[in-house]
């Protein structure tokens, strides 16, 4: 069984800096496209990067120039690296991951989620 595990949120003070991580376990194939999502308070679920198998990256306006989406396909982990954050960044971070199990057909699957808080 597929699992995405996100670790790296916290409380950061604005202007800071915070890395998430997204670690995928299981029988698992290859790897397609990968994202990250956002959800704060009171607002839709936002995509804010995303890359997909060949390296290429995509990011929300609101957050290019700032954010970094990077993957390690050795060992299946997606990175946010994200810069001069502000309290509008605020929210649970989700990712997400297509990609084929062994024995099976191509999936969507998400993590946890996990909260990122700035705050002075």
């Amino acid at each position: 069984q597929v699992q995405l595990a996100e670790s790296g949120g916290g409380l950061v003070q604005p202007g800071g800096s915070l890395t998430l991580s997204c670690a995928a376990s299981g029988s698992i194939f290859t790897v397609h496209d990968m994202g990250w999502y956002r959800k704060a308070p009171f607002k839709q679920r936002e995509q804010i990067a995303s890359i997909t198998h060949t390296g290429v990256s995509n990011y929300a306006e609101s957050v290019k120039g700032r954010f970094s989406i990077s993957r390690n396909d050795a060992n299946n982990t997606l990175y946010l690296r994200m810069n001069s954050l502000q309290p509008e960044d605020t929210a649970v971070y989700y990712c997400t991951f297509d990609l084929i199990p062994y024995g099976a057909g191509e999936f969507n699957y998400w993590g946890q989620g996990i909260q990122v808080t700035v705050s002075s």
